[in-house]
């Protein structure tokens, strides 16, 4: 690959400090400050109407907040045009002008910079090698697959070697399998050039596979952020449990434990929790627990765990790599279960009796979400 566009120390850092989108009297985006480490790969990750794609455009310049400040390197560039950030972006729709090729889609932003044409040229060869479309260089984008069209995308937005890129759901138009192929290319494709990257999506598969952080935005406002093992293993809230993967939720009052956790009951059901010191709460509070579904095992005969509870299979689905299971439960309702199906002790069916077991440092506790205003 040529070393024109890899360039491992040319990250920037990014800074929103307390930005505020108000659109008459909606709020799009609340008080939301995020700092952007040097070449790091940031996801804003949300449902529909969470702030996250008014965030991005404000990043790109393309809408103003109404408050707080945007830093590049720590140089404010908040009041800047979007053609004075050099920043690169991608969107969900590719943008390819269809009566150019390939070659001349990607050296578009070199053009309009009026960079000599000999220059011109070894920078499209190097974009396009790095995303492996030499080869389709003369072709128009109709007679390119959906996949193709998005490495295209993303070679043109790299070309001239942009301060930040920006993406916008840029996967979101493919199938499943080639959204999968195309995740591991992109995560790879950071790796190589170096440069800071943030992205915008929806799906939390995505965001957990490429970021090296994600920052979880709802209502406006940012809920939780850090790396996708943080949030999945230790989600702050109900909202970021439910919302990055899969949950089951156990309400009940805290007991008294020993010095590695303390109890919760519910009903005639008492569940031991792991918790580091300092961290138990007061008998009596109520506790709200995020347990997940793969961290569930069905026991065979005579096996015991930590926590145990009975319960009756409600329904089950065989999902290829194992059984996604609905047990009800006494004293905790519902409880999703998710099995490897070639070691399961013995094969699921609605109306079977079972036992569920997990570990005390399983679940976690969580914060009930605020309501939010109206």
């Amino acid at each position: 690959m040529s070393a024109a566009l890899a360039a491992p120390a040319a990250g920037h850092a990014l800074t929103l400090r307390g930005i505020t989108k108000r659109y008459g009297s909606f709020t799009a985006a609340e008080d939301v400050s995020i700092d952007v480490g040097q070449g790091e790969f940031l996801t804003l990750l949300g449902p529909s109407g969470s702030g996250k794609t008014t965030l991005l455009m404000t990043i790109a310049g393309f809408v103003r907040p109404t408050e707080g400040q945007i830093l590049l390197d720590g140089r404010d560039i908040t009041a800047l045009p979007p053609e004075k950030r050099d920043f690169g972006m991608v969107f969900q729709g590719y943008a390819l002008f269809p009566h150019l090729t390939v070659a001349e889609n990607v050296a578009f932003p070199l053009r309009v910079r009026h960079m000599p044409r000999p220059e011109q040229a070894e920078k499209v060869r190097a974009a396009l090698d790095l995303v492996q479309l030499t080869r389709f260089a003369d072709r128009k984008p109709s007679q390119l697959s959906g996949g193709q069209q998005q490495r295209v995308a993303l070679a043109r937005a790299l070309v001239f070697q942009p301060a930040l890129l920006l993406l916008d759901e840029p996967l979101s138009a493919l199938d499943k399998k080639l959204r999968a192929e195309l995740q591991d290319e992109l995560k790879a494709l950071h790796r190589r050039v170096g440069r800071t990257f943030v992205n915008v999506t929806h799906d939390q598969e995505e965001a957990l596979s490429l970021s090296d952080r994600i920052a979880i935005l709802n209502h406006g406002k940012l809920v939780q952020q850090g790396s996708p093992a943080q949030l999945y293993e230790a989600p702050n809230t109900r909202f970021v449990a439910d919302f990055l993967g899969k949950s089951n939720f156990l309400a009940g009052r805290a007991t008294e434990g020993g010095p590695g956790g303390f109890g919760i009951q519910a009903g005639a059901t008492v569940l031991a929790v792991a918790v580091a010191a300092g961290a138990r709460p007061p008998a009596g509070t109520p506790v709200l627990l995020s347990l997940r579904p793969e961290k569930v095992s069905l026991l065979a005969p005579g096996e015991t765990a930590e926590n145990m509870v009975e319960g009756v299979v409600e329904s089950w689905s065989y999902i290829g790599a194992g059984f996604a299971l609905t047990v009800a439960t006494a004293d905790f309702g519902p409880l999703r279960v998710n099995l490897p199906a070639w070691n399961a002790p013995f094969a699921p069916a609605e109306g079977l009796p079972v036992r569920l077991g997990w570990s005390a440092r399983a679940a976690v506790s969580v914060a009930e979400d605020a309501v939010p205003a109206a």
